[in-house]
């Protein structure tokens, strides 16, 4: 029974996924992705949460400080820590070990190693501002706790017409991360592409596939097994890393963070199919894996040139080279979700952005496949783009063709 066009193609992208998902070098950097994507995620939170501790001491009369204190430390969502000691030279000691960060010696006198600084700068100067207005307005016969309630001043109520997104900062956090990987895994397995189409090239391998297939069939079989791969990496990754970050508390989950992720998984797709197009065919104008770094550095270079726009876009999303960018291909596929993730980006031109990357890619597909049927039989030196494309136009001339 002859295999039809479509289950050729998906012969292929079986045959790539089986092959490449057994290999050590997929296995380890999906863990080693994993890995610095929860230590990204964790360690800074871990490191955060020990920068919250304050340890203040007080000697003798100086104790009456300590309400001020635990109000500032309240305030300052710091968690306090207060020791009494019973002379100076015990509360010396203290410091020079390390047990206390500040020791308060009197009314208006703190004794530290080196500096005050930090939290402890904050919790320990708003206690002693607290403590030493009460102790002047007691000498004044004014009730400090009256004069505390007369000035607890309830806030002011403020109406917006167009209120702040409280979430819109974790959203834009999240994107920034969702493109970051949206970058690598566009330049990870587009090289991944060059890499297979070379080494089947460089080993005639090609020649033996191209007698039952169309050079269509592969090219696309090829790029729709790796894109798959890479999809389900990325979207493991981030499924690790919100769980990670939800798991430990480093960050609530904001509303609309799955309309993040869908759009970055999105624009992988379309991304892949647009990156992965040019390096099948450029890596088809070469012979050995040397030369695919030369041949594909426009592309780095273009990958690279989206990434800077849209660290542009995460702190301006509303310019108008951002607007532009975000809908113009191939800018559009790490551009956009910021934009998204910002609230600065309509629905209409989301829906642009994706429509204009469409066309691009489908009129990418047919010439990538004019290139790579021209070039990819051809061996030894570099095949010119021209030649390719010319011979590729009229048929390529593989044995499935002749046949």
């Amino acid at each position: 029974m002859t295999e039809t066009p479509r289950g050729m193609v998906a012969l292929v992208a079986r045959r790539e996924i089986t092959t490449r998902v057994r290999e050590r070098s997929f296995i380890i950097s999906t863990a080693v992705t994993l890995l610095i994507i929860a230590a990204v995620i964790v360690i800074p939170t871990l490191l955060s949460r020990g920068g919250d501790e304050v340890t203040v001491g007080v000697v003798g009369a100086s104790a009456a400080v300590e309400p001020a204190l635990r109000q500032a430390a309240a305030v300052q969502a710091v968690e306090l820590t207060v020791r009494p000691y019973g002379d100076e030279t015990a509360a010396r000691a203290a410091v020079k070990a390390g047990d206390v960060d500040a020791v308060f010696l009197g009314a208006d006198r703190v004794l530290v190693e080196k500096d005050l600084d930090g939290a402890t700068e904050q919790v320990v100067q708003s206690a002693y501002r607290q403590a030493a207005a009460a102790q002047r307005l007691a000498a004044a016969g004014i009730d400090p706790a009256a004069a505390a309630r007369a000035l607890d001043v309830p806030p002011l109520a403020v109406t917006a017409l167009d209120p702040p997104d409280k979430d819109a900062d974790a959203r834009r956090t999240a994107a920034y991360f969702g493109v970051l990987l949206l970058y690598f895994q566009l330049f990870g397995y587009g090289l991944w592409v060059a890499l297979g189409v070379v080494e089947e090239k460089s080993s005639r391998v090609v020649e033996l596939l191209l007698a039952t297939l169309r050079p269509w069939q592969l090219l696309a079989g090829k790029i729709i097994g790796i894109g798959l791969l890479g999809l389900s990496q990325l979207a493991l990754t981030g499924v690790v890393g919100i769980a990670a970050a939800v798991g430990i508390g480093a960050v609530d989950v904001p509303s609309g963070i799955l309309g993040v992720a869908g759009q970055v998984l999105v624009w992988f797709l379309l991304g892949f199919a647009f990156y992965a197009c040019l390096f099948a065919a450029l890596a088809s104008l070469v012979s050995r894996q040397e030369e695919i770094q030369n041949v594909t550095t426009p592309l780095s270079v273009l990958l690279l040139g989206s990434f800077f726009l849209a660290i542009a876009a995460l702190n301006s999303p509303d310019t108008t080279l951002v607007r532009v960018a975000s809908i113009v291909p191939p800018f559009s596929t790490m551009v956009m979700p910021i934009r998204w993730a910002a609230g600065d980006a309509p629905l209409w031109e989301l829906g642009l952005a994706i429509a204009l990357m469409l066309v691009v890619v489908v009129a990418l597909v047919r010439l990538a496949g004019w290139i790579y049927a021209g070039a990819v039989l051809r061996s030894g030196p570099r095949v010119k783009l021209r030649d390719a494309l010319a011979a590729g136009r009229q048929g390529g001339r593989t044995p499935a063709d002749l046949g």
